[in-house]
């Protein structure tokens, strides 16, 4: 597999066109990963488009690409999935937030729960949101995916039960009768939410029940924070095809 990297306005290159890649990115690629003359790589602008290339010059700081073929465009998922994340202590809400990336989710809501021990508050706010998206950049990188998904701004519970008029909310609840692999899925957004370490608190779950969120058990094990999501994810791609 070609090494990633990003590049800006990517939809309008055509095969044989010439792009070149500066700023951190470039030097990340010549004094880290080695790039060499010749070498195949993917490009991406984290909008959807994408190219594969050949390098064609590498300097110090920067380097020069020629497109092999036309550009591709991914197209936006329909419906899409996103993950409400609860706030987690011991970087357990990052992992999760990494490996859903990794295996494609279309966007992330950072949830302040009640049980929440991390919390966002101040200028801490603005500064984790920037961390989360640059780990949604790295892992779509890692994935190579044309697409970065979108790290929106944190919610409070109630802020959340206000969304499930627009999407459709999904709680994870190990005690659920109803299990996520009879889910059928919708033309809605659906949003898979997640809890914190000590789980969903019961006035939350009556909370957003009410405003129409539904929940479904994952499996017969009770799953960590950090693997919830991902791990619901993966049976729901399948279930919708994505896979």
């Amino acid at each position: 597999m070609a090494h990633a990297y990003f590049a800006a306005d990517l939809v309008a290159v055509r095969a044989g066109d010439l792009i070149t890649v500066t700023g951190p990115e470039a030097r990340h690629a010549v004094s880290v990963a080695r790039l060499r003359v010749g070498e195949q790589l993917a490009l991406l602008d984290g909008e959807g488009g994408s190219v594969t290339a050949e390098a064609s010059e590498v300097g110090n700081a920067e380097f020069t690409a020629r497109a092999l073929a036309d550009a591709t465009v991914a197209a936006e998922p329909s419906p899409r999935i996103l993950l409400v994340q609860a706030l987690a202590k011991g970087g357990r809400d990052e992992m999760a937030l990494q490996a859903s990336v990794e295996l494609g989710i279309d966007g992330v809501i950072p949830w302040q729960a009640q049980r929440s021990v991390s919390t966002w508050r101040g200028d801490k706010v603005a500064k984790q949101r920037e961390r989360w998206q640059t780990i949604a950049r790295e892992a779509s990188k890692q994935a190579v995916r044309a697409r970065v998904p979108l790290v929106e701004v944190p919610v409070t519970t109630k802020q959340l039960a206000h969304l499930a008029g627009t999407i459709r909310l999904v709680l994870l609840d190990p005690i659920a009768e109803a299990p996520l692999s009879e889910l059928e899925p919708d033309a809605r957004d659906l949003a898979l939410v997640v809890g914190p370490e000590g789980g969903i608190d019961e006035r939350e779950f009556a909370l957003l029940t009410e405003a129409g969120a539904e929940r479904r058990r994952l499996g017969a094990n009770v799953l960590r924070t950090s693997t919830a999501g991902p791990a619901a994810l993966a049976a729901l791609f399948t279930k919708l095809g994505r896979w």
